[in-house]
């Protein structure tokens, strides 16, 4: 079952940059940043109200962000949305024919487990099933 909105995640050429400005002139509460190798990704997290900002900056030309940033630009990347069982949820997805980008979970930032609906299947929007890694 969805539970609520985990994160908005914002795709960024300069993470150092986007940081000062989300924390300095927003105001935000900064939390800290992690490197998420397997995605190719550096993040920086910012909290507002119950949601997360997650600042997302690509630590290889290959990585899925760098391709976006090439191919969009800077922007909005994905909507993050809780789940209490990942698995069960892409199965649900995929029973009504969400068109899934990956079958089976795999690792995210805070040792959270992750996977995601092709844009095409929620209007252009990326989104991103996560399972808490704090169980």
């Amino acid at each position: 079952m969805l539970k609520k909105i985990d994160h908005i995640a914002i795709a960024v050429e300069n993470l150092e940059e986007e940081i000062e400005r989300f924390r300095d002139v927003m105001g935000l509460e900064y939390i800290g940043t992690e490197t998420v190798e397997e995605q190719k990704v550096k993040v920086a997290f910012f909290k507002i109200g119950d949601v997360h900002i997650e600042l997302t900056a690509p630590t290889a030309d290959d990585s899925p962000v760098s391709k976006y940033l090439a191919k969009r630009g800077p922007g909005i990347h994905h909507i993050a949305i809780e789940t209490d069982d990942l698995k069960q949820q892409i199965s649900d997805f995929q029973k009504k024919e969400v068109r899934m980008l990956d079958n089976e979970p795999r690792v995210g930032a805070h040792n959270s487990l992750i996977a995601f609906a092709h844009p095409k299947s929620f209007s252009g929007v990326l989104v991103e099933l996560k399972e808490s890694g704090d169980k």
